[in-house]
């Protein structure tokens, strides 16, 4: 074979338009944003009082909140303490599987599950924390604190917070999350938290009802506490579910997972807004949570908004409503709406204000690295599998790729930039330095597959793989892309259209978000366009999936059925490196090592980069206590990070939009709210 030296078709990495961001938030510290404190006194909805606590269906307010609520600071809320009424009206592309989180159900994302879950600690509004004081926010787990030998952290819950229908949260909740679904290697939690997403050989206990103990192999791996925010630890609602377990029933575990459809209403939540009515392809109508356990420093329960709507669209239409007033709130993340979207917001009369952050978003085309049998390959697609992990293969494909091209295709402008893979230009621990670019070179990628030994024998225009390899048949790649996404089938379509002159018969496998979403799990795709997660742009976010940590972490590269990794060389210099990474907190050893990942990443081309750019914030302008300079995606998506319950209309601009006006929700599984 002959194989092209890598300093012969590297070259310089253009550096990215400018871009300035329209919003940089005022840093604080975490103290400043929150405390947990007993209060004085404490105030609800006159209507939730008249109604339902002077009728005796629901107890005073003081006795539904915790021994000591968390309490949001008016020094940090821009626009102070809010006043109660009005809708969030979301538009998403997404439909829900049902309301099991744990268990695996997607309930259709855009904002919902963060709305309906909370987790042990707390990530999104972190964007807006001093630097030399980052590190994660109590939420569920109000404090914590490490053993001398720093093996050992002590979590201490809040004590007396309830379930939205009244039952308390306690470590039974914890233990049966950690128990029975993440050690469960039958169970696949949403948002993919496995053993390994907490460091191999970690264990839990709960020592009583409001304290758990976390045992670690390493000392001080402060890294786990992002792992345990949204949404890797965010507990269900154990009285509900246990009895669904197989550990505890003699349901199987797709029957498990599927408990509680989209029409079962009033599931147990923790978050702000329970879910009252669902009309498939319609809408889904959430409503304050009457037990939710944060107020702010006056007293008053939150959240301030009574009702969330979840509109069931389309991801393009999101962006339409919410310019145009119709809808309220858009993470605008498809480049190809830019353009209009900005035209339309800078009118007089725009009922919405658009605000860019930083170049966050980033695509990248994942090759399947598993050559051990994950997701049970045929003959075709185990020969894929082979030239996935032959860095020739993987540079033949990268320098085939036209980025400027690709990201033109989407919006012309100066908002995507080339993006070679790995970490994202622009973010805290990227180094332009340490990053090793292949530049667009048709002819040395066409040099590369020769020398692979994939020629065109028949004459079809397609090569072929060579005889006794697949039956030497053409050489056909699957690529799985998510069709709720015009960005994702966009960049699918030039990444097909690209590799025909390379003699590459790339076929489209276009699936909608859950479909889509399953195949990737379960390790059904030779190549998959993705749109990254928070792991490339914070590091310290998810930090575990940069590299196949453990069997079954990874993307793109996870474990057979047997349970072993084929890790090549390089991948185990990064996993190397990550878990060095998360067992330091010293900064300066983390840029260190985060150079060296870098390097290795991008000279072995573990994914291929399509593009990277900025999203913009859309929220109508009726909205208060918006921060200033809420990136839509950092450490988590824009709805956790403006801290939603503590948003408010100010009287004067509510509208009339509530659905259910003065209810609550019913008792879990009944007809909605009451």
């Amino acid at each position: 074979m002959l194989a092209l030296p890598a300093q012969e078709l590297s070259g310089e990495l253009p550096d990215p338009p400018e871009f300035a961001a329209q919003s940089e938030p005022i840093f604080v510290s975490i103290s400043d944003i929150l405390e947990y404190r007993a209060l004085p006194e404490y105030h609800e909805p006159d209507w939730v009082t008249s109604k339902y606590v002077d009728a005796g269906t629901l107890p005073p307010v003081a006795e539904r909140l915790p021994k000591e609520p968390m309490v949001y600071k008016v020094g940090n809320m821009p626009d102070g303490v809010g006043v109660y009424g009005d809708t969030m009206r979301h538009v998403i592309g997404g439909r829900p599987e049902g309301w099991n989180y744990i268990g695996g159900q997607s309930q259709g994302w855009g904002g919902i599950d963060i709305g309906l879950s909370e987790c042990l600690t707390r990530t999104g509004p972190l964007f807006m924390v001093k630097a030399e004081e980052l590190e994660p926010m109590p939420n569920l787990a109000k404090s914590w604190e490490w053993s001398e030998d720093g093996k050992e952290l002590t979590m201490h819950l809040i004590e007396g917070a309830k379930w939205s229908d009244g039952d308390p949260f306690d470590s039974e909740d914890v233990m049966f999350y950690w128990n029975d679904n993440v050690m469960d290697a039958n169970v696949s939690p949403l948002n993919g938290a496995t053993p390994e997403s907490f460091g191999v050989g970690t264990t839990l206990e709960a020592i009583d009802a409001y304290t758990i103990k976390w045992t670690f192999q390493e000392a001080f791996p402060t890294q786990y506490l992002y792992t345990m925010a949204y949404g890797t630890f965010c507990p269900g609602p154990s009285h509900l579910l246990k009895p669904q377990h197989p550990n505890y029933s003699d349901n199987t575990y797709e029957q498990y997972k599927n408990a509680f459809p989209p029409e079962y209403m009033n599931m147990p939540v923790m978050g702000a807004w329970v879910p009252v009515e669902y009309r498939p392809d319609d809408i889904i109508v959430m409503r304050r949570n009457p037990y939710y356990w944060k107020v702010d420093e006056n007293g008053n329960q939150l959240p301030y908004l009574n009702e969330m709507h979840y509109r069931l669209s389309t991801w393009a239409d999101r962006d339409v409503q919410a310019v145009a007033g119709s809808g309220d709130f858009s993470n605008l993340e498809q480049a190809e709406s830019y353009v209009e979207s900005l035209r339309r917001s800078a009118e007089d009369s725009a009922p919405a204000r658009l605000q860019f952050g930083a170049r966050t978003i980033g695509y990248a085309l994942q090759p399947n690295m598993s050559g051990n049998g994950w997701g049970e390959p045929d003959a075709r697609a185990q020969a894929v599998r082979e030239l996935n992990r032959d860095l020739d293969f993987r540079k033949a494909i990268s320098i085939g790729l036209d980025r400027q091209r690709l990201g033109d295709a989407l919006v012309r402008g100066p908002f995507t930039a080339i993006y070679p893979g790995g970490l994202y230009a622009g973010t805290s621990f990227y180094d332009k330095e340490s990053t090793v670019y292949y530049p667009y070179d048709l002819e040395a990628a066409n040099a590369l597959l020769d020398g692979l030994g994939l020629m065109d024998t028949d004459g079809n225009g397609v090569r072929n793989f060579p005889e006794g390899t697949a039956g030497g048949a053409d050489v056909e790649i699957t690529l799985l892309a998510n069709s709720d996404y015009g960005t994702d089938t966009n960049l699918a379509e030039g990444v097909i259209a690209m590799m025909e002159p390379l003699g590459l018969r790339v076929i489209a496998n276009f699936q909608q978000g859950n479909a889509r979403d399953d195949m990737a799990a379960s390790g059904q795709f030779d190549w998959s366009v993705v749109r990254q997660g928070a792991e490339m742009v914070s590091i310290v976010q998810n930090t575990a999936a940069l590299a196949p940590t453990g069997p079954r972490i990874h993307t793109f590269h996870r474990a057979g059925s047997d349970g072993t990794l084929d890790l090549l060389p390089f991948e185990q210099e990064l996993v190397d490196l990550v878990n060095s990474f998360v067992t330091t907190s010293d900064n300066e050893e983390r840029a260190e090592i985060m150079k060296d990942y870098q390097r290795i990443f991008t000279e072995n081309i573990y994914s291929i980069g399509l593009t990277q750019y900025p999203g913009a914030l859309i929220i109508n302008k009726r909205f208060a206590n918006i921060p200033a300079g809420a990136p839509i995606f950092q450490f988590n998506w824009a709805e956790d990070n403006i801290i939603r319950e503590r948003v408010f209309v100010p009287e004067d601009q509510q509208g009339g939009y509530e659905l259910h006006p003065e209810t609550l929700p019913g008792e879990p599984g009944g007809a909605g709210a009451v």
